[in-house]
């Protein structure tokens, strides 16, 4: 009996189908193979001179020498790394333009923004976390307290007077004010900078009094006595500054945020692409020297899979969302 004619035409087009399938996953693995043949930028939504800048150029700068390419550092910061994330959402998924985001635009800016330009799921695929770090609570020395304690005995007795300075809505620094503002009862105004070098130089001028800011970029000017160190906002203690408390252990237990820095690309980057650059980023976290620079940054070494780094996004996400409706801290346009 004969085939009817249909059945052999969609015999047909399904080999052809398939054929073609398989050519686009032979040229897929032969590009990921053969990647990069050219410059990689990396969007670093951070201001330079921050602590997810260095750590983004030590990594480029090892990737460059992995990979025998140049792996350069575009730093577009802003709104917490929305400016840059949104950025990098509209370049093109060819695995040249990838993206070092906050934990502010990748998993707190849906919380505080109403019209998040870009969507921090469905614009990236996610590769690597590159560390993680608390947060130091300093004032300005002409704040005459040396505990937490001190500072809310002070702030109460003085209604209106100090300020506290954040690198945008929705960063680590401006959760941690407005965390603190609520366990103890205080009120303080918060002052928003578009660059967190800028916040600290302001900060150690006297502009404003109060900041919860990276640990590595404060920890020299406490050591020098150009800001006073009251509290860290890890669970634990840090190695490298041991008398220095944690806010749980100061009146706030549980107190707990770290600031993360993951790598993404744009979404529709090939996954064999994706594939390598995990492997060669998680290479590179995992040596000796890199791990004893993070740590002595008072830092945590990231790396992981893909699937990791979008599992803890989506924690995070849901944590400060909890966070941000119980603290009432209203969304931004």
């Amino acid at each position: 009996m004969k085939r009817p004619l249909f059945s052999k035409l969609f015999g047909a087009l399904f080999a052809s189908a398939t054929l073609a399938m398989s050519a686009v996953a032979s040229v897929q693995a032969q590009s990921a193979e053969n990647y990069p043949t050219r410059a990689v930028k990396i969007i670093n939504s951070s201001a330079t001179g921050s602590s997810p800048d260095a750590i983004s150029r030590l990594i480029a700068h090892k990737l460059s020498e992995k990979w025998g390419q140049s792996v350069l550092i575009e730093n577009i910061a802003g709104l917490g790394g929305i400016i840059g994330t949104e950025r990098a959402a509209k370049q093109t998924a060819d695995g040249y333009t990838l993206l070092l985001s906050t934990i502010g635009a990748m998993s707190v800016g849906v919380s505080v923004m109403d019209n998040l330009p870009y969507d921090p799921v469905k614009d990236f695929v996610p590769i690597t976390m590159s560390m993680y770090m608390p947060n130091l609570f300093v004032v300005h020395p002409s704040v005459p307290v040396k505990t937490v304690e001190e500072l809310v005995a002070y702030i109460k007795a003085n209604p209106g007077k100090l300020r506290y300075g954040h690198p945008g809505a929705g960063t680590t620094g401006h959760l941690s004010g407005e965390m603190f503002k609520q366990q103890m009862g205080i009120e303080m105004l918060g002052i928003p900078y578009k660059s967190s070098s800028h916040m600290a130089t302001d900060l150690l001028a006297g502009h404003f009094e109060v900041l919860f800011h990276n640990s590595s970029v404060m920890l020299p000017h406490v050591r020098s006595g150009a800001a006073t160190g009251l509290g860290v906002t890890s669970l634990e203690r840090v190695a490298a500054m041991p008398d220095i408390p944690t806010l749980s252990e100061s009146g706030m237990p549980g107190f707990s945020i770290n600031a993360w820095w993951g790598f993404y690309a744009p979404a529709g980057t090939p996954p064999e692409i994706i594939k390598k650059i995990n492997q060669d980023i998680n290479a590179i976290i995992a040596e000796p020297e890199v791990q004893a620079w993070i740590t002595e940054r008072m830092g945590t070494p990231g790396g992981g899979t893909p699937e990791e780094l979008a599992a803890f996004q989506a924690s995070e996400t849901k944590k400060w969302a909890e966070v941000i409706k119980n603290a009432d801290i209203p969304t931004e346009q």
